[in-house]
């Protein structure tokens, strides 16, 4: 199937799940979220992996809500802990109601991806269970790690890598794991795709983190430089913090306590960032990561088709320009 199919396929199943009207403080937020559309990647990978290991891409539908509305819960929360007033250019739920029912529906919405998953028979639906509360334990941990940081001036790469790992890519490996298992995959070929899932969550956050700073307005679809004006530490800030002269680290936690004009701030920044070599550095890991995934991709067991249609999926999300 193309990627639009698999879209098709998941649109028609997420409008047709509708919430309970009531108590309606209850649902309506987490109908909400959930219709700000993003790129709902995850989802489509779930359905891809059950496609690619030979079984009818339809089976995987309520495991690719589950992650969907998972993510969501995620997004929802982490919004109330930065004090996030948008997303996906839109008020955010704590915002357009208020921090209670953020921090509700949120819950609920977690309880909603475990929900998803009973339709599944054992052992499947013991697989799937257990490996969403690792899953849901892990992004805690990476957002702890990551809360962790924000209070800290210098943060090894490799320790910023295994909380964007736990964060962001380990729910990237779910998703295709779970909809290799309801492909009938063996755990073996299940555990590469989700190594293949991890690989490509990690590059595709520091392209991401790369794209704040360097991303044409025009495709990204917010502010550029966001990250620097929050000065949120990303993997260009580390970067330039591990490449960069005595002068030029100082020079940057300067920056990033300032709190005056926004252009100024984006400008010394990155003007930072490419003379320490940060940018080229990130551009680099991208390359690394997204080969590193293609490479494991070859080791599973999957159809021709499965490995072209999911090397195109890494292929497209890194050339992104949003």
């Amino acid at each position: 199937m193309s990627l639009h199919k698999y879209q098709q396929l998941f649109s028609s199943f997420l409008e047709g799940n509708k919430q309970k009207e009531e108590p309606k403080g209850l649902y309506t937020p987490i109908s909400y979220i959930l219709q700000l559309g993003g790129k709902r990647l995850r989802p489509l990978l779930t359905l891809m992996a059950t496609d690619a290991f030979g079984n009818d891409p339809k089976d995987a539908l309520s495991a690719a809500l589950s992650v969907e509305i998972f993510h969501n819960f995620t997004l929802m929360h982490d919004d109330i802990m930065d004090a996030a007033p948008l997303r996906r250019g839109k008020t955010t739920v704590h915002e357009k109601w208020n921090t209670n029912t953020g921090i509700l529906s949120g819950d609920a919405m977690l309880i909603q991806a475990y929900q998803c998953l009973e339709m599944y028979r054992d052992p499947l639906y013991g697989k799937l269970n257990k490996q969403l509360s690792k899953t849901a334990l892990e992004v805690c941990e990476g957002q702890q790690y990551d809360v962790d940081f924000e209070t800290q001036t210098t943060v090894s790469i490799s320790a910023y890598l295994e909380m964007i790992k736990l964060k962001t890519a380990v729910l990237v490996g779910h998703a295709l794991k779970t909809g290799a298992w309801i492909g009938n995959a063996t755990d073996q070929e299940a555990e590469k795709l989700y190594d293949f899932g991890v690989l490509l969550g990690l590059a595709f956050q520091i392209q991401d983190d790369y794209l704040d700073a360097y991303g044409d307005p025009k495709d990204f679809g917010k502010q550029v430089g966001g990250d620097i004006i929050e000065n949120k530490k990303t993997i260009l800030y580390h970067k330039a913090m591990e490449l960069g002269s005595p002068l030029e680290k100082k020079t940057l936690i300067e920056w990033f306590s300032f709190d005056g004009n926004k252009t100024d701030k984006i400008t010394a920044v990155k003007a930072i960032f490419d003379s320490t070599g940060a940018a080229l550095a990130s551009q680099k890991l991208v390359s690394k990561y997204t080969q590193l995934a293609f490479e494991k991709l070859e080791e599973i067991q999957i159809s021709d088709d499965g490995k072209k249609t999911l090397k195109a999926f890494g292929n497209n999300l890194m050339e992104r320009k949003f």
